[in-house]
């Protein structure tokens, strides 16, 4: 049995699969597609493959992998529905610790930048892949293309990386080294939210910048166009 110092004991994919198996793999990864951010879906699905190597998860790879993306894909669908049905009123609480609207608006700019792929690409990226789905819902995005690519992100977020952790799992130097790659599964994981933190943060000090100039070289024109019409009101 492996051990991870990173975070709560209780969200470590170490435990959450020790205590309550596959069932709790798939119960985190249908919350985490739709419903709640901040669960280890990424280190967990890595450590489902793995422990379906070393025999710790007894059902065979394809019936995990398979359980696994039905549980991703429903996780999406029910947060489709939540944007749909109560996206506005939602995230439009000031004091949400969870709903928070600055969460939405980055998934919102994410899939403003990416179109309908982004169903596909948020399911790589944390907390991105929680609030997606509602985006696609608020946003009124059409049911059958986002069940498309819906379908195709489940699958490669949801078998692919159970079966990278499933074939990297039965190295040594994989099982010898577990908790430093789940740290640097968890860092990676994380890098395109920083990414898009700090550029958004960027536009806001531009944007900023840029206001008390608009304004200025809004004033400064005023009065050319108040001696303008002063001259064609003498003539």
């Amino acid at each position: 049995m492996y051990t991870l110092a990173l975070g709560p004991e209780w969200l470590s994919p170490e435990y959450l699969i020790g205590q309550f198996g596959l069932i709790g793999t798939l119960a985190v990864v249908f919350a985490e597609s739709g419903l709640f951010a901040f669960l280890p879906g990424d280190s967990l699905l890595f450590t489902a493959g793995l422990f379906t190597a070393s025999g710790d998860i007894s059902q065979p790879l394809w019936l995990v992998c398979t359980l696994i993306v039905a549980a991703a894909i429903l996780g999406d669908q029910v947060g489709y529905l939540i944007g749909k049905f109560f996206g506005p009123k939602l995230f439009s609480r000031p004091d949400s610790r969870l709903f928070k609207r600055e969460n939405l608006d980055a998934a919102h700019d994410f899939m403003d930048k990416h179109g309908p792929k982004a169903i596909v690409l948020a399911r790589f990226v944390p907390i991105i892949r929680t609030f997606a789905p509602m985006v696609a819902g608020a946003g009124a995005m059409k049911y059958r293309t986002f069940l498309l690519f819906n379908v195709i992100g489940g699958i490669g977020w949801g078998a692919g990386v159970t079966v990278l952790g499933y074939n990297l799992g039965q190295f040594d130097v994989i099982k010898n080294n577990i908790e430093t790659i789940f740290i640097g599964i968890v860092l990676i994981s994380v890098i395109p939210v920083i990414f898009e933190v700090l550029k958004a943060r960027k536009h806001k000090k531009a944007a900023a910048a840029e206001a008390p100039a608009a304004v200025g070289r809004q004033r400064s024109a005023e009065p050319q166009g108040s001696a303008q019409r002063g001259r064609h009101a003498k003539r």
